[in-house]
């Protein structure tokens, strides 16, 4: 079993940046499609970014161009890289992982979840 845990989050001011990283443990993740998701106050979770084993990587349009996923087989680690963040980007950020490698923007996809971490743009 693979567990998965988030960190990075904070709060910074629009137009900044952060770097979440997303550490799993239990078994290597490699082969695994690897997805970000966020959810703001009241609302439903949502896709963010996904990157398949071979290192293709898929992003939701609002964050295109801002946000970047990659991953370091090496440390068992995904990060997603956040510039130019907006106050709309403010949500609970959790990272996910499909065993199956298929990935993409459907949580139902994934198999395991971290806990989240807070990230909050403030205007």
């Amino acid at each position: 079993q693979v567990q998965l845990v988030e960190s990075g989050g904070g709060l910074v001011q629009a137009g900044g940046s952060l770097r979440l990283s997303c550490a799993a443990s239990g078994r290597t993740v490699s082969s695994y499609a690897m997805g970000w998701f966020r959810q703001a106050p009241g609302k439903e979770r949502e896709f963010v970014a996904c990157m398949w084993s071979a290192g293709t990587s898929y992003y939701q349009d609002s964050v295109k161009g801002r946000f970047t996923i990659s991953r370091d087989n090496a440390k068992n680690t995904v990060y997603l890289q956040m510039n130019s963040l907006k106050p709309d980007d403010t949500a609970v950020y959790f990272c996910a992982a499909d065993y199956h490698g298929l990935g993409g923007r459907q949580s139902a996809m994934y198999d395991v979840w971290g806990q989240g971490t807070q990230v909050t743009v403030s205007s």
